[in-house]
């Protein structure tokens, strides 16, 4: 069992996108107001108060879409500048990268995550659910911000969805030939909506790591990074292409992250909501920190018995937050 030293932040549970893998077809979501987000400093306090002392060392700050947060720019600031962060890494949308790439880089940020669910305008808006002006340039001009400003390890998060985008497999793993681009490939999984995965399925990893090397070979590889991904590398490619497996090939042996909600509910396994707990209300209602310490190692003991492979959506059958609000 991996060291758990990673820590997912949700900043925020809105999206500027409705991705059709991450939310419900045709069911409006209620978000949570200004008041009940975690603020910047409730971040900042237990990062540095009880997240660091039990040995947290990586984070990622995620969404919804982290770029709508206000004062983002700052808390990456104060958060790459604490002795304890040894790595701080963001996944976005891109939507709104282009204008705020210069400024997280100048910030401390060095690691980002892209989705780009598909090179082609048409097929990216249909899977970020968008119904006006294409989105794909702006997303494209992000990447390009992100690229420009240095970024590295530069990742493109492609979620594979049968019929829709998984024609594209080769011509987005191609993007790592003559670019220090990182494409992972995403395995649907069964959250955020669940009609289309019933509908579509998914498509295992092996699959197509079988296409990428029948078409240009494939070697082993490396990337910085805290995650999952299995990675290798198209002989003679500057970048990598990754597989994250999540349905074929459970990895539960291997997590080492925790998730804080936006609304700082903490808890151990994506797919599991029978296990968590609230750090802001005893947070803001002035319980010892120590005693929230106490807790978080509780429920961080516990975590080996917490886990995908048992597929639990807590009482209801039925998940209660979407991926989009969870924060991926």
């Amino acid at each position: 069992m991996s060291v758990t030293d990673y820590l997912r932040i949700s900043l925020i549970d809105r999206c500027n996108f409705r991705c059709v893998y991450c939310m419900p077809e045709g069911e409006e979501l209620s978000y949570l107001l200004g008041p009940e987000l975690l603020t910047n400093d409730e971040i900042l306090t237990l990062v540095t108060e009880v997240f660091g002392p039990l040995g947290f060392r990586r984070f990622r700050l995620t969404g919804g879409e982290p770029l709508l947060r206000p004062g983002l720019v700052d808390l990456v600031a104060n958060l790459a500048a604490l002795p304890t962060t040894e790595d701080l890494a963001l996944t976005t949308n891109g939507f709104l990268l282009a204008d705020l790439a210069a400024d997280l880089y100048a910030a401390g940020l060095r690691r980002i995550n892209i989705s780009l669910d598909s090179l082609n305008p048409d097929t990216f808006d249909l899977l970020a659910g968008n119904r006006g002006r294409s989105r794909w340039p702006q997303v494209w001009a992000g990447i390009q911000a992100a690229h420009a400003a240095g970024f590295d390890p530069l990742k493109l998060n492609v979620v594979v969805i049968p019929g829709i985008n998984d024609g594209e497999v080769e011509a987005l793993a191609g993007l790592t030939r003559d670019r220090n681009w990182h494409v992972r490939f995403i395995e649907f999984m069964p959250i955020g909506n669940d009609a289309l995965f019933g509908d579509r399925g998914w498509i295992s990893s092996e699959s197509l790591r079988d296409r990428i090397r029948g078409l240009w070979g494939l070697d082993d590889g490396s990337v910085l990074g805290a995650g999952p991904a299995d990675v290798f590398q198209i002989p003679g490619a500057i970048g990598t292409v990754g597989f994250i497996s999540q349905m074929s090939e459970c990895f539960c042996d291997r997590c080492n992250r925790m998730r804080l909600s936006a609304d700082g509910w903490l808890r151990p396994c994506l797919l599991n909501e029978s296990a968590q707990i609230d750090l802001r209300s005893p947070l803001r209602s002035g319980e010892r920190l120590g005693a929230l310490r106490d807790r978080v190692a509780a429920l961080l003991a516990a975590k080996p018995e917490i886990n995908f492979k048992q597929r639990d959506a807590g009482t209801t059958g039925r998940y209660g937050r979407t991926m989009s609000q969870i924060g991926g």
